[in-house]
């Protein structure tokens, strides 16, 4: 292992270049950890001495076909012998931990990870970790943040395992001068009442059922339990069925119903998967009597009254919507996450085929934590009683016991569920509204976090037969996506949007969308369809709309929609010399505008003649290489250039929603006289107020947010803490079977306490997560115009770190 002492006095201008490049990568997005805080920082130091003319030069880079003003930032700094100690302290200073990342010498790594584990009590188990980087290594385990008694070697033994044994697991390894922690590892320890083959004795990648759930006879009002517990490795994951259907929040070993109704009853089965193979229990008949009904008093009912109980509606009624609204959101440009690129044509296509079913949709991409959550706020003020409610998310995400998390585009590394936005928060506040339909479509992974131990609980989600969820990959998987040269679709999306229009009820065109998946070689698997469903009637996307009069509540729906889709008209533009400019407009997403301009009209005295559109604000983010273009696509948009109009210059304005005032831009005529050598320039100063979704000032502090995540606590209890929400949050607690993440308050305790006295990994140690959609590259057979992987038919699965540096957009 080379020196760390050595590494850090090194000049960075002796970096290796990969490393620069990854740091200068880093540094020149735009934020507010980019390179022009950096040399905001450094003006400060007196250690190093940059005049303005220096960084003015800097700046220009970025006009440069591949400029980097990092890079030229980080040479000058290197001429006046910045080392890279130096530069980590400044990059500590604007708060860029990922760059940090990037600096720090090679050291002791953990290169077999411990494996979670489900066996039976009584038998044999070993945790194996192993680390390599320095000759002499160090163990240390811990459950969670208590130390193991005479657990110090790479093999945590347990002879025999019992149900104390139970818990989450963490191995730290350390050296000489650097540490390193392994993943958790899960043992479940299962207590079984028949013999077991034992783990022993399978092989890895197998599971065997050992506890059965038992059939139950119970009388409405009782409380029903359902055990089905597996032993296995990897660790086994569970799903409840009844009557064949997969329920909602039903996956963990124990179902349980507080208080039955008949809607209970049925036959039940639990499905056991490790991700390599799933094995079903027994089917079990659950038979619910009449004792209470509605009551706490018990009664006795005949057949007939309990016949007088069911509603009959004919099953040829036409149903239909008050109205259809639809939230369609896409993340891809994460600033300390890998990029994304398939959202921009899902969201995209998606789009354009709700608007054929009558769909009022909002389209946005991009969002931050503030935006997202003032979005959902716009998008409940959409719904009312009998509308259809849809919400189509693509981007990183991942879940947590039986809950979804979308995650921002500035959520931080890694993140939590407080960062994070609560999927089935959001569903009951569109319960509230008395929807007739709730459809969320999650093209996300929903692996989980293992650095979130919170878990959350919604208050009183309400028993309603109108809920759908399609989840783009099932429980602890991934989602992929497939590259196209420029583009990229989504694996769910590819073959959601070739049955959208159908006329069929929607668990059932789900349900053939998740055939057609299965049928796909290229992640047969790896992802499939995940249906969950508490619908009763036969509600499909195409039912029609039938207002049921012109409520004010109505109207004003109507009108909120207008707003955020509400582009300027177009104008034209006379210059003094005669010169006759159009500037038009069209929308690409609700927060992505496309502005045109085309010369109509020149004099006969002018030789050349061409208007650029410039000078927009500075809360908008304009990238001046991407302005005034030929053709749509050299400004990014690849999906609207057959509608625009020909022979014209674009410009592509994303993010729209950051707008905290008017959209104000100038327009810039460069033209010449006939006989005259000099070029001549005329500005015209164009307001066009706030377009498209600018108008409902999302980028503003959170306006009595009703979707907001609470926060962790540090003990397990309900947390002291009351939301900024205007209506209920929901309730947050952790347990001390869940692990601490390896940032949490116990961990960093633990880190260090026990890392050696080195002010490096003292103040930069960090964990990294991915919870996104991973890209692949299809076959060339039976798709064309696409890349190859090394193993033509198998899809290759890239690290983030691969995902960053291969498919950044």
């Amino acid at each position: 292992m080379s020196d760390p002492q050595h590494f850090y006095s090194l000049n960075i201008n002796l970096l290796q270049e990969p490393v620069l490049q990854r740091v200068c990568e880093l540094l020149d997005q735009t934020s507010d950890r980019g390179w022009r805080r950096l040399a905001g920082v450094i003006g400060k130091n007196s250690r190093f001495k940059l005049s303005y003319m220096e960084l003015h030069q800097c700046s220009l880079k970025v006009m440069e076909p591949e400029g980097s003003p990092a890079r030229s930032l980080l040479r000058l700094m290197g001429d006046q012998g910045c080392t890279t100690k130096e530069l980590a302290d400044l990059l500590h200073n604007i708060g860029q931990s990922n760059a940090i990342q990037i600096l720090r010498p090679p050291g002791i790594k953990v290169v077999f990870q411990p494996e979670s584990v489900a066996v039976q009590s009584g038998q044999m188990v070993k945790l194996c970790c192993i680390a390599a980087g320095h000759p002499i290594v160090n163990y240390q385990w811990f459950k969670m943040d208590k130390e193991v008694p005479y657990g110090n070697s790479s093999e945590l033994a347990f002879n025999p395992v019992d149900a104390n044994d139970a818990g989450f697991y963490i191995c730290r390894v350390n050296d000489i001068q650097s540490f390193d922690f392994s993943n958790w590892a899960q043992m479940d320890v299962i207590e079984g009442h028949a013999a077991c083959t034992g783990l022993s004795m399978l092989p890895d990648h197998k599971l065997q059922i050992c506890n059965q759930p038992q059939c139950q006879n119970l009388v409405a009002g009782d409380k029903l339990i359902l055990e089905c517990a597996a032993v296995g490795k990897p660790l086994p994951r569970y799903q409840w069925y009844r009557n064949g259907v997969a329920m909602l929040d039903a996956a963990s070993k124990v179902y349980t119903v507080s208080n039955v109704s008949a809607e209970d009853q049925g036959i039940y089965y639990c499905q056991v998967s490790n991700g390599n193979e799933s094995e079903n229990s027994q089917s079990v008949e659950v038979l619910i009597g009449c004792g209470k009904l509605w009551t706490n008093v018990a009664m006795e009912c005949t057949e007939d009254e309990l016949s007088d109980l069911i509603i009959n509606v004919p099953t040829n009624e036409p149903l239909f919507a008050t109205d259809k609204v639809a939230l369609v959101i896409g993340n891809m440009s994460y600033k300390n996450h890998s990029q994304l690129k398939a959202p921009m044509v899902d969201v995209y296509e998606l789009t354009n085929l709700l608007r054929q079913l009558d769909f009022k949709v909002v389209s946005q991409l991009d969002l931050t934590e503030v935006e997202m959550r003032n979005t959902v706020n716009e998008f409940l003020l959409l719904l009312d009683k009998g509308v259809y409610g849809l919400l189509y998310y693509a981007g990183h995400g991942y879940e947590n016991f039986g809950n979804s998390f979308m995650v921002p585009i500035d959520a931080p590394k890694p993140y939590r569920s407080s960062n994070c936005l609560c999927v089935q928060s959001i569903l009951k506040l569109m319960q509230e509204k008395e929807t007739g339909l709730n459809v969320f479509l999650l093209d996300m992974c929903r692996k989980r976090n293992q650095y979130d131990n919170t878990i959350l609980i919604p208050e009183n989600l309400q028993v309603t037969a109108n809920i759908v969820f399609g989840y783009a990959t099932c429980q602890g998987a991934e989602a992929f996506e497939i590259q196209h040269s420029d583009l990229a679709n989504g694996i769910f999306m590819k073959f959601l949007k070739k049955r959208l229009l159908e006329n069929k009820k929607i668990t059932v065109l789900l349900d053939q969308v998740a055939e057609d998946m299965g049928r796909c070689l290229l992640t047969q698997g790896m992802q499939a369809l995940e249906i969950r469903s508490s619908l009763s009637a036969r509600r499909a996307l195409t039912d029609p709309i039938q207002q049921m009069a012109c409520f004010p509540e109505s109207l004003a729906r109507n009108l909120q929609w207008a707003k955020a889709n509400e582009l300027p008209d177009s104008m034209c533009i006379e210059f003094d010399c005669g010169v006759k400019i159009k500037l038009g407009f069209a929308a690409e997403f609700s927060n992505v505008m496309i502005i045109y301009t085309q010369i109509i009209s020149t004099p006969s005295n002018i030789m050349e003649c061409r208007a650029n559109v410039t000078d927009f604000p500075l809360d908008l983010y304009v990238d001046p290489k991407e302005t005034n273009k030929g053709t749509p696509e050299e400004t990014g948009s690849f999906l609207v250039s057959k509608e625009l109009p020909k022979h014209c210059l674009y410009t592509r304005l994303s993010s729209l929603q950051t707008l905290k005032e008017n959209l104000t831009f100038s327009v810039c005529l460069t033209y010449m006289y006939d006989g005259v050598d000099d070029m001549v320039d005329e500005r015209k100063k164009i307001d066009v107020g706030k377009p498209l979704i600018a108008k409902l000032d999302l980028h503003s502090g959170l306006r009595s947010f009703h979707a907001q995540s609470g926060r962790t606590p540090h003990a397990p209890c309900h947390s002291s803490e009351t939301a900024s929400s205007a209506l209920h949050t929901p309730h947050v607690y952790t347990s001390p079977r869940y692990p601490q993440s390896p940032l949490s308050v116990h961990h960093q305790n633990l880190a260090s306490s026990m890392q050696p006295e080195h002010y490096w990994q003292d103040s930069y140690s960090g964990f990294p997560h991915s919870g996104g959609r991973r890209y692949f590259s299809e076959p060339k057979s039976p798709y064309s115009n696409v890349r190859t992987t090394r193993h033509k038919n198998v899809p290759e699965e890239s690290t983030e770190e691969e995902t960053e540096e291969n498919f950044a957009l």
